[in-house]
């Protein structure tokens, strides 16, 4: 990469060299290939699964939604799981028109414009940041008490999680071979383990009579007064708040797009990845949390847990067969923290490689002995330690963790969604997905999903999320104005088909000149 002002074009352009699929050629959005391309389509969804993770949401927000909207908030699942497939799919048929890492930021730069291109990116940076520490927070605060017969605090809660994010970032930094691997080997477990534990609960509870399905419809504690009411301009109703286990957990399929320059035909296979593991873990999450609910008992008490799901695990299956199904919802909520990171760390990478980003100098530097973008990862992990070190201080840690990696993806996804609206008619060619005659219902679903999960986050309750989205926007303000300052909008110009074209012209051999006997 040059040091100029302006972003690095590559040398070349046209079909992929040596035939590869359609997609995989990253010269015509200007860039050169510097990554390895070794993700297949399990890799792939594996990605997408791990990011998602039904055991690090359920085990994070189960409580909270407990609390707020009593055992019936989980009916509130099967809406989100919908409402997320459509913007999945929107995101699906994005990804394989620009199949270049760095997804929203990527998009909307060359769709609409770079400037918002790059407040995208740094939204999505904002998300990427908090929500790997809210993951990785989930272990310490929700399952490790219980696995290891010990009292939580907010300070063994803050240690634990800070190694556990130093251990991912080493893995991160050191190999992404070594990380698709554990994560793909982690996912593998989740699914074994998800699918074993679900049984099991379902099993073990109807041969000794403790399912209770009448606990699904029960709304615990929370009154029934103005339970399904949309609450006013500074609230909301109850039922409306059991919303944020599905909006929490089924989020991060886009992590898959995040990695497409990784990809084996990544235009094919990352739409289907990111839809693929909606519906499997919207699926199997639905039948977790019934086999929970109903397995609940006493709600009001479980609600006042600091470890509901672990506690009916372990009271259910007994103590050594609980234990065991909680080693492997470890594996998989560790597995979810490590592609965040990774996810996080490319985006910085995409970002920096563009000259967009705070430090891009030795951002975008890919490490010769490991071939990954190690300055990257060790930004993403020290800003996910101040960032613990600021919310562990709180009362309400886990709940103020949760709902701003809840928040900030509403964002993203909304923004993304009305700029697939206006431009849809002006879209690059698909190159292997495309949403055909369903693309008006799924828009639609979409637009009536985001707008009524956005109005949740007007409750007084998340006024910590609202303050961190605040400050992390007045410090990337102040960069972008510094960007602008200095390089003008033309500055942020993207690598294009254009700019690719002019350079073209420009090495191309110089013609004969008649006029000097022939010399170029």
């Amino acid at each position: 990469m040059t040091d100029s002002s302006t972003p690095p074009r590559s040398a070349a352009a046209g079909p992929a060299a040596g035939g590869r699929p359609a997609g995989e050629g990253l010269s015509e959005f200007g860039y050169e290939q510097e990554v390895e391309r070794e993700l297949g389509w399990y890799a792939s969804f594996a990605v997408a699964f791990g990011f998602v993770s039904i055991a690090t949401g359920i085990f994070t927000a189960y409580g909270s939604v407990l609390q707020s909207s009593g055992p019936m908030g989980i009916w509130t699942w099967p809406v989100v799981v919908v409402g997320q497939l459509c913007v999945a799919l929107i995101f699906g048929s994005l990804a394989a028109r620009i199949p270049v890492s760095g997804y929203a930021y990527q998009w909307t730069s060359r769709l609409a414009n770079p400037v918002l291109g790059w407040i995208m990116g740094w939204v999505s940076f904002m998300f990427l940041a908090v929500v790997v520490v809210a993951v990785d927070y989930t272990i310490a605060a929700t399952i490790l008490p219980v696995l290891f017969q010990y009292e939580g605090t907010n300070q063994n809660a803050w240690v634990i999680t800070g190694v556990v994010v130093l251990l991912q970032a080493i893995l991160v930094a050191l190999s992404t071979r070594a990380t698709q691997r554990v994560n793909t080997v982690a996912v593998t477990v989740q699914l074994i383990g998800m699918v074993a534990l679900t049984v099991l609960l379902f099993a073990v509870g109807a041969f000794t009579g403790q399912l209770d399905f009448g606990t699904l419809f029960s709304r615990g504690d929370v009154p029934a007064e103005g339970y399904f009411s949309l609450g006013g301009a500074a609230s909301v109703g109850p039922w409306a708040m059991g919303f944020l286990l599905g909006a929490f957990t089924i989020v991060g399929f886009e992590s898959a797009a995040n990695l497409a320059e990784e990809t084996k035909d990544p235009a094919r296979v990352v739409p289907r990845a990111m839809a693929r593991a909606v519906v499997g873990l919207g699926v199997l999450g639905m039948l977790f949390l019934i086999a929970v609910t109903a397995l609940a008992e006493d709600p009001a008490a479980l609600a006042r847990s600091d470890t509901p799901v672990a506690d009916v695990i372990a009271r259910v299956l007994g103590s050594y067969v609980g234990k065991g199904l909680l080693v492997l919802v470890v594996i998989s909520i560790f597995s979810c923290g490590l592609v965040i990171l990774l996810s996080g760390t490319r985006l910085v990478w995409a970002m920096s490689r563009d000259r967009r980003f705070p430090g891009w100098q030795l951002l975008r530097r890919i490490n010769g002995s490991t071939g990954t973008p190690m300055n990257a990862a060790v930004l993403v992990f020290v800003i996910a330690q101040i960032l613990l070190a600021t919310f562990a201080r709180s009362t309400q840690a886990l709940f103020s963790l949760f709902s701003a990696a809840t928040l900030l993806p509403a964002i993203i996804y909304a923004a993304t969604t009305a700029l697939y609206i206006a431009k849809r008619r002006s879209l690059p060619p698909s190159r292997g997905f495309q949403l055909g005659r369903w693309e008006v219902p799924v828009l639609v679903l979409a637009v009536v999903w985001l707008v009524y999960e956005l109005l949740i986050f007007r409750d007084a309750s998340f006024a910590e999320p609202w303050r961190y989205v605040a400050v992390m926007s007045a410090i990337g303000a102040v960069y972008l104005a510094y960007l602008l300052i200095r390089h003008g909008t033309k500055g942020l110009s993207m690598p294009d088909l254009h700019d690719i074209d002019r350079v073209l012209d420009d090495d191309a051999p110089a013609r004969p000149d008649p006029a000097s006997g022939g010399r170029p």
